[in-house]
């Protein structure tokens, strides 16, 4: 016999090897009490209201408004799914076989690793999660238009001087769907701490001139690279004035957060403001203070990539618009 039941609160899917990151966040920056807390997987039920109000770091998508289906085959519970919408995405940590089984007998929706440059979906997507043979939780309504809120890439694992490269390819994908700008061809780029040179090589892949400021070199063929410029520098000590203008500014630098968004201030007091998009390296235990200083910089986003590490990456549209020259 099948049976829905709504649930109160929201369940909270942690980014992979994230969860214990994400427990830290609903408990110390939300006030969630961990006894509440219910686990599947990766998946964290709260179910205290307080949780429809917030979408942490550490999680990839919410299901906001979560429910459980009890059903008595395979085909009646995604016939319940379907008569809610058409476009659900499956995270399981259980009961691989059945679920696949499951969605088999959804509507097909695209889970394959994509090809960059990428544009987010803007269809609503529904997420469900099998918690034993015949019961799932589930929601048709998510925090984000992608499978599980996570962007996988086709990897190049000749090219790239470094797994980098994944990184900013995903934090671009993000700009555009946050602002509706991306690199163009010709376009000036600054990569502070670019070595081994990663984030210039996709800069260069679309077809971008690019300052490259390290105290190590980048790799050969990108050092000989006719659209790279190298400077050998710290870059955070690179005054505005000490380079010619940028459309673009990246930073995947190594340093303490205070330190990164000194050097971003900088940046924002110049009449002209490129885009700019850094990687935020947290250093131990999150000052949540400091992520919300970066947070509330005008046009600006803090999000977790699917690709960063124990890091998050801050998103600023800028104002510049200059003239197109070779640096």
């Amino acid at each position: 016999m099948l049976l829905i039941k709504q649930l109160k609160g929201c369940a909270f899917l942690a980014f992979e090897e994230k969860q214990s990151w994400l427990i830290d966040e609903l408990c110390n920056y939300f006030g969630a009490d961990k006894k509440e807390l219910v686990f599947y997987g990766n998946l964290i039920y709260w179910q205290n209201d307080l949780s429809k109000n917030i979408k942490p770091f550490w999680c990839s998508t919410v299901y906001i408004e979560p429910f459980t289906v009890t059903f008595s085959s395979i085909s009646e519970a995604a016939s319940a799914l379907k008569q809610m919408q058409r476009n659900w995405a499956p995270y399981q940590y259980v009961f691989f076989r059945r679920a696949a089984l499951v969605q088999k007998k959804l509507p097909y929706i695209n889970l394959k690793d994509r090809i960059f440059p990428y544009t987010l979906p803007k269809t609503p997507i529904g997420a469900w999660t099998l918690i034993d043979e015949n019961t799932m939780i589930a929601s048709a309504k998510t925090s984000s238009y992608l499978p599980c809120g996570r962007i996988k890439f086709v990897e190049d694992h000749e090219n790239p001087p470094s797994r980098a490269y994944l990184k900013i390819q995903e934090a671009l994908v993000h700009f555009q769907s946050f602002f509706g700008d991306f690199p163009k061809e010709n376009q000036r780029c600054f990569d502070a701490g670019a070595s081994p040179g990663g984030w210039t090589y996709v800069l260069l892949q679309l077809g971008c001139f690019v300052l490259a400021v390290d105290r190590s070199p980048l790799v050969d063929n990108l050092m000989s690279n006719p659209k790279v410029r190298f400077l050998k520098h710290d870059a955070f000590t690179l005054k505005c004035e000490d380079i010619e203008p940028v459309d673009w500014i990246f930073s995947d630098v190594i340093c303490y957060p205070e330190r990164l968004l000194e050097w971003i201030k900088m940046w924002l007091a110049r009449p002209n403001v490129p885009n700019m998009i850094c990687t935020i390296k947290i250093q131990g235990k999150i000052d949540w203070e400091i992520i919300k200083t970066f947070e509330s910089i005008p046009n600006s986003y803090v999000i977790h990539l699917n690709y960063n590490k124990h890091e998050l990456t801050w998103l600023h549209k800028g104002t510049t618009n200059i003239e197109q020259n070779n640096l």
